[in-house]
């Protein structure tokens, strides 16, 4: 019996906890058109514009995560994303945070053609290689680079060096890395502006 439309869309899911793309659609023959329909007849959600949801897949706690990757690459967006700052110390599971939005670091000359969801915050800035690794099939910046992206931008040193004990801790880094981080923590100016600067990043 060949396979629906649908059933071509849920084994594109399957990769993505219950999400697909328009353009991951398209590459296999599925028209516009035909997601449209489908998420008129309930048998699809789309959660954001060029991003679909399998309502009956179940969901974790990284589904949110995968699904601003998506939305991120969807449309033509850039391939070379990372989840990055907070987010990517939630994804390693280090640090006592719980960021209310998803950070995720794209290339300075990205472009969308989409509105941002209020619950993505868009970061510019120079990806190499050595700065991404995949963890739990998602692109994270690593432990080094998100402790320094967090402490540059915010001034948090307190749950930067909880970030590094618990990534030593877990094996995410090495102890000389850990000792590296912590050098160059220990050199970052903690004055007034930095308290500022957490501030202003608190209620961007």
């Amino acid at each position: 019996m060949p396979r629906s439309r649908l059933d071509e869309l849920l084994a594109l899911a399957e990769q993505n906890d219950g999400l697909v793309t328009a353009s991951q659609a398209r590459a296999i023959g599925i028209v516009d058109s035909v997601l449209a329909r489908l998420t008129q007849r309930g048998k699809l959600e789309r959660v954001a514009r060029g991003v679909y949801r399998i309502p009956y897949y179940p969901s974790d706690e990284l589904s949110q995560y995968r699904e601003a990757v998506l939305w991120v690459r969807a449309s033509h967006g850039p391939e070379n994303v990372a989840l990055s700052h907070e987010t990517a110390w939630a994804v390693f599971g280090i640090s006592d945070v719980n960021p209310s939005r998803v950070h995720i670091t794209v290339p300075q000359d990205a472009r969308f053609r989409r509105r941002k969801p209020k619950w993505i915050v868009i970061h510019r800035g120079k990806l190499t290689p050595t700065d991404v690794t995949v963890h739990e099939g998602l692109p994270v910046t690593t432990v080094e680079k998100s402790v320094l992206d967090v402490l540059h931008e915010t001034g948090r040193s307190g749950l930067a060096r909880q970030a590094i004990k618990d990534a030593r801790k877990e094996g995410y880094i090495s102890a000389a890395g850990a000792n590296r981080l912590t050098r160059q923590l220990n050199q970052h100016p903690h004055d007034g502006a930095s308290v500022q600067a957490t501030k202003e990043h608190a209620t961007a």
